[in-house]
């Protein structure tokens, strides 16, 4: 079975430079906006169970609330301690104004 492109929300919901959490199919998924790029990640730290669209995004890492671990946005990689495992990213698209992502 084929991935599906899931509409998830609309790109004039996240704010440039900064995060939203939505919730796709049952999912917690971080969408982020850094210029006119558009990224997504699983919205839960593998380190602190925190949600990193309340952290703080600088550049393209987003910084964990909970003990300021940083994640790549474009790949998930965790980029320091107390991070061991890295968060999962998605491929996004936009469409009409619409940002869809492939969770697959």
């Amino acid at each position: 079975m084929s991935q599906q492109w899931i509409a998830s929300c609309s790109i004039d919901e996240i704010p440039v430079d900064d995060v939203i959490g939505v919730q796709v199919q049952g999912r917690e998924i971080a969408f982020y906006r850094v210029g006119d790029d558009v990224f997504a990640t699983d919205n839960i730290c593998t380190h602190g169970h925190a949600r990193l669209c309340d952290g703080f995004l600088e550049g393209h890492e987003i910084e964990c609330p909970l003990h300021q671990g940083r994640f790549d946005i474009r790949n998930g990689k965790a980029m320091c301690e107390p991070l061991t495992e890295d968060i999962r990213s998605y491929p996004i698209r936009i469409e009409e104004g619409r940002v869809y992502i492939k969770l697959g």
